[in-house]
């Protein structure tokens, strides 16, 4: 993946980094010889938009996403452990039922019932926890026809769920954390960009970050830390900053196992569960999602975080959100230039004919999902028409202005596989085969270059990772067959043969004599 470099059969690695290529290694004494016997390396992968404590928890937590009736989920439910108090599930897909579960539904399994959406940004609750909910965070929840709360909540009123069920013990979020990560060093990652600690939509404790510290992490980690961590300081006037993460903590701060990246702000929700701020309507129904917030609040924060020094990691999905986005990020930029920010907006989900340009001239970097498309597609090109539809997670129209792509997963959202998504990328169809936006393809080598170069940069990583060049951190995916030449319908499926990490062999289930 270095252009001044395409291809090498040698590498040499000292002290965990690379020292040297093919001639310039290939004679000198080495302690180790590791014979590939054909298999291909590539730098590791770089997953920069990743949720490692969610997915651990979802692997430990009860699914029903494969269930296809309401009475199949409460079966689930009522052989699921409490604990603290709590029953708790995951993977819930209205989509897939009978009908939509319903608080009436949960009740008759017991009190404190939360079931999580399949999206990360919805849920549904017994009737216990809804009466336990402030009145404000009722005002937009789904009603029924006797205007009765259903259950279902989404966004803000998830978040006030999630404030009575949180905090998790710091133990458990560092078991999560490591299992999580598992999951990414079985897939050729070897830096994961967590998105979002310490408060927001998906936080799990004020202390989140300790657990990372305590956690004992087999691959390289990025936490985004959430804005509602701001807090009004007293600076320097020459500083110019307004609020700031206490003690001044910004991006940049950790070392090539564990850092501090971007600030992580939301904007809006998302396509599956209808709350992605769109600006018409979704498809055949009355609503064009949401903004997340008041919108003054929103901008603030975006701009205080920018005056305080921070790479943002904006979340906005619909087309309106990204207006709003890049109207904050060019207002942000107008009181204070920062040439070099590598703002980011998360999901880039629906992006207009016109909004790219904007994207390219405030250099944006979008931070995509392809597999959301592989295995949801049919539903979101449903949901935005003929006319939206090829607008969706962009490939070519992004690189035809010169905008770097980084590529990333959402785990557990959907499948964390970087190959599973650059498959997605050259071909443009979902898992049912259904094109969605072939005019965005790229080709397999622009696909692959978003999980390595384009993520590590959007990750500030670019020194480090995302080629096999001398000095670089000896950080690479092992595959059996090679994407560039292997049929393209085939590439999701390549195995992983080793991810080795500084030098060592974290993940060898290939054997190789390490």
């Amino acid at each position: 993946m270095d252009p001044t470099r395409p291809v090498a059969s040698v590498i040499g690695v000292w002290g965990g980094r690379i020292v040297g290529l093919d001639d310039d290694v290939a004679d000198l004494p080495a302690r180790r010889v590791v014979d590939l016997d054909g298999a291909v390396v590539l730098p590791g992968f770089v997953d920069a938009h990743n949720h490692l404590a969610w997915g651990g928890r979802a692997a430990r937590t009860p699914d029903v996403s494969s269930c296809r009736t309401v009475a199949q989920v409460l079966d689930v439910l009522r052989d699921a452990p409490r604990a603290s108090g709590w029953v708790e599930a995951s993977g819930y897909d209205h989509r897939a039922l009978d009908r939509p579960l319903t608080s009436r539904d949960l009740d008759e399994v017991g009190p404190r019932i939360y079931v999580q959406d399949l999206s990360g940004h919805a849920c549904v609750v017994s009737g216990d926890v809804l009466t336990s909910l402030p009145a404000s965070a009722l005002r937009d929840a789904q009603r029924d026809a006797t205007g009765a709360p259903t259950g279902f909540l989404a966004e803000s009123a998830q978040t006030a769920v999630r404030a009575l069920r949180l905090p998790y013990s710091l133990d458990d979020i560092a078991a999560d954390v490591e299992s999580g990560a598992r999951q990414c060093l079985e897939e050729g990652v070897v830096l994961a960009a967590e998105a979002g600690v310490g408060g927001g939509l998906i936080g799990s404790s004020p202390l989140e970050v300790e657990a990372y510290q305590r956690a004992t992490l087999p691959i390289r980690v990025q936490l985004m830390i959430s804005a509602d961590r701001l807090e009004p300081v007293a600076a320097h006037a020459a500083d110019g900053i307004r609020r700031a993460v206490p003690l001044g903590l910004r991006t940049g701060l950790g070392d090539d196992r564990l850092s501090i990246g971007p600030l992580k702000l939301w904007t809006d929700g998302g396509m599956m569960a209808r709350t992605a701020a769109l600006t018409w309507p979704y498809e055949g129904m009355d609503t064009a999602g949401q903004l997340q917030d008041d919108p003054d609040l929103m901008r603030a924060a975006i701009i205080d975080g920018h005056l305080a020094g921070w790479q943002l990691a904006i979340h906005a999905i619909g087309d309106r959100a990204v207006d709003f986005a890049l109207d904050a990020l060019s207002e942000a930029q107008g009181t204070l230039a920062r040439p070099d920010a590598r703002h980011r907006i998360e999901h880039c989900g629906l992006v207009r004919p016109e909004q790219l340009d904007r994207i390219a001239e405030l250099n944006v970097i979008p931070v995509i999902q392809p597999t959301f498309l592989w295995a949801y597609g049919d539903d979101y090109a449903k949901i935005m028409g003929p006319r939206r539809s090829p607008w969706m997670y962009r490939g070519k129209s992004f690189l035809d202005r010169g905008i770097v792509v980084a590529g990333s997963s959402d785990r557990p959202v959907a499948d964390g596989k970087p190959l599973r998504a650059i498959q997605f990328m050259v071909e443009r169809r979902s898992k049912e085969g259904t094109p969605i936006g072939p005019d965005e393809s790229i080709t397999v080598h622009q696909a692959l270059a978003a999980y390595t170069t384009g993520a590590a940069y959007a990750c500030r990583r670019e020194n480090t990772l995302g080629t096999i060049t001398p000095g670089k951190l000896a950080d690479f995916a092992i595959l059996e067959t090679n994407p560039l030449t292997t049929d393209i319908a085939k590439i999701g499926t390549i195995p992983i043969a080793a991810t080795v990490i500084g030098g060592h062999f974290t993940y060898n289930p290939a054997t190789f004599p390490a």
